[in-house]
């Protein structure tokens, strides 16, 4: 299992990373969802949220 150290201004992931895309998040229904690639499914995925420019 990697580690994830996140401070004011970087995050740093030590986990081996297969791939790293940026995607919006869409409303879906009464919640919102982000869109992957269906070769994912049923792996683990990181979701990181970027503060508002």
């Amino acid at each position: 299992m990697g580690e994830i150290k996140l401070t004011d201004e970087k995050v740093i992931l030590t986990e081996d990373v297969e791939t790293f895309y940026e995607k919006e998040v869409t409303p879906f229904g009464n919640s919102a969802k982000i869109g992957c690639y269906k070769e994912y499914l049923g792996r683990k995925a990181l979701v990181i949220i970027l503060k508002e420019e």
